[in-house]
């Protein structure tokens, strides 16, 4: 199947099984991560390894740790040095994100970020959605540099957050990418597009399967379902835009 021109699909793995199946399916870029299950931290500097080795694109995410986007300075070296393993992997882009204790995003932080990421590109992640005022944080956004900010309008989902993706949308106005994503599946996809004048969107297009071994519930090494990417998943939301 050809891929659409129209539509770039990005997918969010957590493993080489996931990355594998991410490419089998047609996805466009990777946005490379450990545990998806609160968001995505930083990989391991194996999987990105891996994952510049494949034939499309991915992008690593920065963020050391689960909670809040408020990062202290050492946290933002531990930041600073994920990024230089990024670059040495041979990663193009990386993902990245900060927030102050009210919402709005951390400029400085995400300044000293983006210097030391250089020329490779850039995205803003869901920290966005956080923010109280979306033209100012997509102004900040532009002044920064960023290639694209990942939102789902504010809201848990990006079906629910239309009202906040066409807002993002019209400031942004061609100058930076709005890329929606949050609960985008084949179910929802059709609430976002083409309703909204977007070039690229965000998909986890994972699937739930039962943990079956006890052991590994009875000593917490896994929960009782675990989520994998599907490729027959990605394939079927990239037939959506073609």
């Amino acid at each position: 199947m050809a891929k659409s021109a129209a539509m770039l699909l990005e997918v969010c793995v957590e493993d080489i099984a996931g990355l594998n199946a991410a490419i089998a399916g047609g996805a466009d870029r990777i946005e490379l991560c450990s545990a998806l299950t609160v968001g995505g931290l930083t990989p391991s500097a194996g999987l990105m390894l891996a994952a510049a080795r494949a034939s499309i694109p991915a992008y690593a995410m920065i963020r050391p740790r689960a909670g809040s986007f408020v990062y202290s300075a050492d946290e933002l070296d531990v930041m600073k040095n994920d990024i230089d393993a990024a670059r040495h992997a041979g990663l193009p882009g990386v993902v990245l994100g900060a927030s102050l204790p009210d919402g709005r995003l951390d400029g400085d932080t995400l300044r000293a970020l983006v210097t030391h990421a250089g020329s490779h590109g850039k995205t803003l992640h869901r920290a966005f959605d956080l923010v109280p005022d979306i033209e100012e944080a997509v102004e900040l956004a532009i002044s920064l540099g960023f290639e694209r900010i990942l939102t789902s309008g504010r809201a848990k989902t990006a079906a629910e957050g239309l009202t906040g993706l066409e807002q993002a949308i019209a400031i942004a106005a061609g100058r930076i990418s709005i890329m929606p994503g949050s609960g985008v599946n084949i179910g929802t996809v059709g609430k976002l597009w083409p309703r909204l004048p977007i070039s690229e969107i965000h998909a986890s297009c994972s699937i739930a399967e039962p943990e079956t071994k006890e052991g590994l519930l009875a000593f917490g090494f896994s929960t009782p379902t675990v989520r994998r990417t599907h490729a027959a998943t990605v394939r079927a939301l990239k037939a959506h835009f073609a």
